[in-house]
């Protein structure tokens, strides 16, 4: 996924945890629906005037517009989890409630 992608990638995340729809951010960002549509797919890519105003529309900062490093695959997320349950050997019980809080 290149920078374009992750960024409408993450863009479309931002609009769905506020229950925007396109039609609506695109409004409060004063921008064409199908500009936005375009972003969200990594068609286009787009100017700093126009993520100001995407960020101002999700009533976010600008630079929450760059944060997709969850975007990562299953497998390198749990390298990730064990990686650091080995350094953290005493998280672990702490860990487990809460993925069991969260599964159950």
């Amino acid at each position: 996924m290149d920078i374009k992608q992750k960024i409408g990638k993450r863009i479309k995340e931002l609009r769905k945890s506020k229950r925007l729809s396109q039609e609506k951010l695109s409004e409060l960002a004063d921008i064409a629906q199908n500009s936005l549509s375009n972003i969200e797919t990594g068609d286009n890519f787009f100017t700093a005037e126009t993520l100001e105003k995407i960020a101002d529309a999700l009533d976010i900062e600008p630079l929450e517009l760059f944060n997709f490093g969850h975007f990562k695959s299953n497998e390198k997320m749990l390298e990730e989890i064990n990686k650091l349950l080995k350094e953290h050997p005493e998280k672990i019980p702490e860990f487990y409630r809460i993925v069991k809080a969260i599964i159950v």
